[in-house]
């Protein structure tokens, strides 16, 4: 199956399956699709408030606790959806051990005091990523473009394991004194142009280049493809990241078949596939969970002191806000909105509101998070089709584990 045929599926899935993963969550006050698929409702409250946790954090679980229900309605309405496209969604969670154990090691590209040096200011997971990122790169002399590198720390590797020619387009300049400072040291062929990837720099994509981008976020990963295209460059090589963070309200399609679409997606629904941890903490979970249970509490008080059935953003807030009572956070989460509360509110009951909101909240975006895996394909898709009406052979692949990090996908494509 091409690119092209895969993404079309993909379209028609989520097109059919709309209600079920567009959901405004802090509006809703029961399941808003529980008339539609109501073994899929019955299924989600089964599941107990301690697994919800568990089974959010693999695909694989997830599409084995609410599949069968989702199946059983949608043959109960007469209708066919292409299923087995959950399944390919969940494949890293099934590989075989001796597979899983061969992506999650990290390649060795330096010898242990080298790498000891370069790894000594990064952090564990993100030297992870570099090294299996450059691991899949080709070996050749091929001048590197680096784009959005930061302090350089991927091209610096590119740099010394591969012993070719780097330019790390940054637009921080402390950064790119950081990393001048760091090339400079080990004397590497890597050299820094601090200037913003919006602002044009399409100058700094050539034909004879490799270009590469390790978790450029949204636009400027779109950028970088868009200039490359126009420049010729013969090889580029991608892990998107953060694919909500555009300048437009709404997605922009890169390719035909998403051009044609009926999805016309918002920041806030392209933000689905990030909505999954791998790495949080039994504190840090009990802690989100509160925070979303106050926030709703004092969804459910305001609406009232408003009369206004309308949801109102809270500002962000600290850990230790949260170490108070919940009615310190309502008088904080008030002052922050410009109303007034008086002090003789029912807190417990506005409290218990919170609780029970909470619980609903998490199984309407258990559901969605059904979706997240192939919405991120169609995501990806959307830039491998479009690299190939370009004249690209394009390859999606995997350049490491999930448990490194769940933005996992690599995108390689050649002239």
């Amino acid at each position: 199956m091409t690119a092209e045929q895969k993404l079309k599926q993909i379209d028609t899935l989520l097109t059919q399956s709309q209600v079920l993963w567009r959901c405004r969550t802090f509006d809703c006050h029961d399941l808003p699709w529980q008339q539609q698929f109501p073994q899929l409702a019955d299924a989600v409250w089964m599941l107990a408030d301690e697994q919800l946790d568990d089974i959010d954090a693999c695909q694989h679980r997830l599409n084995q606790s609410l599949l069968p229900a989702l199946t059983a309605d949608l043959i109960a309405q007469g209708q066919e959806w292409e299923l087995e496209l959950f399944a390919e969604s969940a494949t890293g969670a099934k590989l075989a051990d001796a597979e899983l154990l061969s992506i999650s090691q990290t390649p060795q590209l330096l010898d242990d005091s080298d790498e000891a040096h370069f790894s000594a200011h990064i952090k564990g997971r993100k030297w992870q990523q570099i090294n299996a990122f450059v691991a899949k790169l080709p070996v050749e002399q091929t001048p590197v473009l680096e784009w959005c590198a930061g302090k350089g720390h991927l091209g610096r590797l590119i740099a010394k394991a591969h012993q070719r020619q780097v330019v790390s387009l940054e637009w921080q300049p402390s950064l790119c004194q950081a990393g001048e400072q760091f090339a400079d040291k080990w004397q590497l062929p890597q050299r820094f142009i601090c200037a913003d990837a919006f602002a044009g720099q399409s100058e700094q994509l050539q034909s004879e280049q490799l270009a590469v981008a390790l978790h450029a976020c949204g636009d400027l990963h779109v950028q970088l493809l868009k200039h490359a295209c126009q420049a010729g460059t013969q090889k580029l090589v991608i892990s998107p990241c953060c694919y909500h963070l555009i300048r437009d309200k709404h997605y922009q399609a890169l390719s035909k078949v998403t051009q044609a679409s009926q999805l016309k997606l918002s920041r806030a629904e392209i933000q689905l596939p990030l909505q999954q941890s791998v790495i949080a903490n039994d504190k840090h979970k009990a802690f989100r969970l509160q925070e979303m249970a106050w926030r709703l509490g004092f969804d459910a008080l305001q609406r009232e002191v408003r009369q206004a059935d309308s949801y109102l953003p809270v500002p962000a807030i600290k850990q230790s806000q949260l170490n108070g009572s919940f009615a310190d956070f309502c008088q904080w989460a008030a002052t922050a909105k410009g109303l007034e509360l008086k002090n003789d509110f029912d807190w417990q009951h506005y409290q218990q509101l919170g609780l029970q909101r909470q619980r609903l909240t998490r199984r309407i975006d258990l559901v969605a998070h059904l979706f997240r895996a192939i919405l991120e394909q169609w995501l990806l898709l959307d830039r491998v089709c479009f690299l190939e009406e370009q004249g690209y052979q394009v390859d999606l692949s995997e350049f490491c584990a999930n448990s490194i990090t769940p933005r996992n996908a690599l995108i390689s494509a050649f002239k």
